[in-house]
């Protein structure tokens, strides 16, 4: 996933029935769980991952490192790493990334971008339900 990276800690929550109205900027780790309307940011100096539950909405650009989304997003995603798309995620927007995975279930309304440098290509990795 990350490669020999360690993943940063989660270390901030928006809770399920929560609402956040307005731009978010987050270090290292965010689980939402509630409902932003807003755009979410990753600060870039710092490695990030973000969560977007089941239960969770946002409506809004996102942007960070790892990026795992089990829940609806109604905006454009970029995953500067790694972008996981669980099986209840439901994206509205155009998704950029570095390496997809994309479990059975999950829908963009959007366009796939890669983002490449040079030489790189991305990595596209199907999930099974098997071993």
């Amino acid at each position: 996933m990350f490669g020999k990276k360690k993943q940063p800690p989660i270390k901030s929550l928006i809770a399920h029935g929560c609402l956040i109205e307005g731009n978010y900027t987050f270090a290292e780790g965010l689980r939402v769980d509630g409902d932003v309307v807003g755009d979410i940011r990753s600060q870039p100096e710092h490695p990030s991952i973000l969560v977007i539950s089941e239960t969770a909405t946002v409506t809004g650009a996102i942007h960070a490192e790892h990026v795992i989304i089990n829940g609806r997003v109604i905006g454009p995603v970029v995953a500067t790493e790694l972008m996981e798309l669980q099986p209840k995620a439901h994206i509205e927007g155009d998704v950029s990334y570095k390496a997809l995975e994309m479990h059975q279930g999950a829908t963009i309304e959007g366009q796939l971008r890669p983002l490449m440098g040079e030489t790189e290509k991305p990595t596209l990795k199907l999930a099974s339900n098997g071993a």
